[in-house]
């Protein structure tokens, strides 16, 4: 289960996005959020976990 939030930030020439999915921690079973800031073109590779 993935919860897709994205911010896009402006860092000098770099542009920058901020992606935050939901991730069940097989562990416990409890919910955690990562966080990472990467580029533009590699949010879906964030979300599908590559």
């Amino acid at each position: 289960m993935a919860k897709k939030s994205v911010a896009t930030f402006q860092a000098g020439s770099k542009r920058l996005t901020k992606a935050v999915k939901m991730v069940k921690s097989d562990k416990t079973g409890a919910y955690t959020f990562v966080e990472k800031m990467v580029t533009p073109d590699k949010v879906d590779n964030f979300f599908k976990g590559k």
